[in-house]
């Protein structure tokens, strides 16, 4: 801010703000994230799920109890977020949290029974609406297509 301006007349104009609408890409894959969210949390309803909850019960569906570190990792979180986040999963029996045995200091994660057998009954789902999602993709942009779209965003991720 230059001397004798005041805060408030800094503005950013109307045509700047129609071109962060219209080009951000931050925006638009915000709004493709929520309406596709939107679209799997009603599918996973029925199972009291939501999508978030479905994804990070895939991301435990290991041979080896995966730790929480892992976990973030794979889901792009912070640790504090996929704890806040494996709560419910926890009250419901669905997931279970012990000491990592190598670094007592650590967590590792691991679906329950419960939580084997939900995740057995709600993938189906998943891939029913997945496969919608895809078509739709295809028949929008017959050129790219769902491959090129997943290629583009493991781009940017």
């Amino acid at each position: 801010m230059s001397k004798g301006q005041s805060e408030s007349s800094v503005r950013v104009s109307r045509e700047d703000t129609l071109f962060v609408r219209d080009a951000c890409l931050c925006l638009h894959a915000q709004r493709a994230a929520r309406a596709l969210a939107r679209r799997f949390d009603t599918a996973f309803r029925p199972f009291g799920l939501t999508n978030g909850q479905f994804s990070m019960m895939m991301s435990l569906n290991r041979p080896e109890a995966p730790t929480l570190q892992a976990v973030a990792a794979l889901l792009a979180m912070d640790r504090t977020t996929v704890t806040a986040k494996l709560k419910p999963l926890v009250r419901r029996g669905l997931v279970e949290v012990s000491v990592d045995p190598d670094d007592r200091r650590g967590r590792r994660l691991a679906l329950t029974d419960d939580g084997r057998a939900l995740l057995a009954e709600a993938f189906p789902v998943w891939k029913r609406v997945h496969a919608e999602v895809e078509e739709e993709a295809q028949a929008v942009r017959p050129e790219f297509g769902a491959d090129r779209l997943r290629a583009d965003l493991l781009v940017l991720s």
